[in-house]
């Protein structure tokens, strides 16, 4: 999403974005550090509050627009993209975040994500991946490994869980990216770039729902694991890992592998991180790095410029009305094209 007026001196601080709302999420839930994140890095950017929007839909992490200090919609269940783009569409001028979660996003409101990524909507999408459906405490959702027991499947999930990044990727985002709720300095670091992005962004934030599926992440992202199971990546950098930085990923094939690394080594042989590669090939191949065969990947997958639907909706709109006119909302209502019922 395009930030002109962003400033070096911001004039607003994170409480100005609480709208002072008693947060209801369980003690310990991940959305705190979604939601204190989110107001922490939007009052780095000197942009009125009243020129941000929150849409969401059905979910735990659908609350969020209740605690922002800014314009909000709590939509219907997996609607939340199809709002937000008629809003954007409506005032290109608003910066409009979409929050929703893999119940949400990825089950009832699949198909009204794929067609606001696939169309490259100026606006950025916030889907919360916990694995599980929290609200209506703890079905499987469409992330679910399978296999996974729960109060819907008590013989296990026989579902092959979505990627979401892969979903995307496959809908041409033009902005993927991935973080987790208990790295808030990276997570701010993504969101930065997600408003600095003209047109679609779309983050998957690894998220802690403590209550119906604690410590689901734990064996990549857990304290004792995630320095040899999480790969950060840097744009033109090669993919390096290890606590001592002593593993690297390179291409076998269009198979990546992991091999011994040491600081100096010549990295021709390595996966160098290339998020502006215009093919979604590249993109794809990291999404398909998953525990416990290869390290997760996390930061920005792929970042590329493309024209906006709002953009060229505008232009079609200005074209209009340079050949026809500006015309008139009488003749069209009582022309040809209506009649009369008795």
């Amino acid at each position: 999403m395009s930030t002109a007026g962003a400033a070096p001196s911001p004039s607003y601080s994170k409480e100005d974005f609480a709208s002072g709302q008693d947060v209801r999420w369980c003690p310990g839930c991940g959305d705190y550090s979604i939601l204190a994140t989110m107001q922490r890095t939007l009052s780095q950017f000197d942009i009125p509050r009243e020129n941000y929007a929150f849409i969401s839909g059905i979910g735990c992490s659908s609350r969020f627009p209740y605690y922002m200090n800014t314009y909000g919609f709590h939509t219907i269940h997996g609607r939340a993209p199809t709002i937000a783009s008629g809003l954007k569409c409506a005032n290109p001028d608003l910066n409009v975040w979409v929050i929703t979660g893999d119940g949400d996003g990825l089950s009832i409101g699949g198909n009204h994500l794929i067609h606001c990524l696939r169309r490259n909507m100026d606006l950025n999408i916030v889907l919360v991946n916990n694995q599980i459906y929290g609200l209506t405490k703890g079905q499987y959702s469409p992330t679910s490994e399978m296999g996974k027991v729960t109060k819907s499947t008590p013989m296990g999930s026989i579902d092959y869980p979505i990627n979401a990044l892969c979903l995307a990727i496959a809908s041409e985002a033009t902005f993927v990216a991935r973080t987790l709720d208990t790295a808030p300095a990276h997570m701010s670091h993504v969101f930065k770039r997600a408003m600095e992005h003209k047109g679609v962004s779309f983050i998957e934030v690894y998220q802690n729902c403590i209550i119906f599926n604690d410590k689901t992440f734990a064996p990549v992202t857990g304290r004792d694991n995630r320095d040899e199971r999480m790969v950060y990546l840097e744009h033109n950098k090669p993919l390096v890992y290890g606590r001592a930085k002593d593993k690297a990923i390179r291409l076998n094939g269009l198979t990546p592998e992991v091999v011994d690394y040491q600081e100096g080594m010549d990295t021709s042989d390595l996966l160098i991180h290339n998020e502006a590669e215009p093919n979604p090939h590249y993109a794809y191949l990291l999404t398909q790095m998953t525990y416990p065969k290869m390290p997760v990947p996390f930061g920005v997958f792929r970042s590329i410029e493309r024209p906006t639907y709002n953009d060229m909706m505008e232009q079609q709109v200005e074209a209009a009305i340079k050949k026809q006119g500006p015309g008139e909302l009488k003749p069209l209502i009582y022309g040809n094209e209506t009649w009369a019922v008795s």
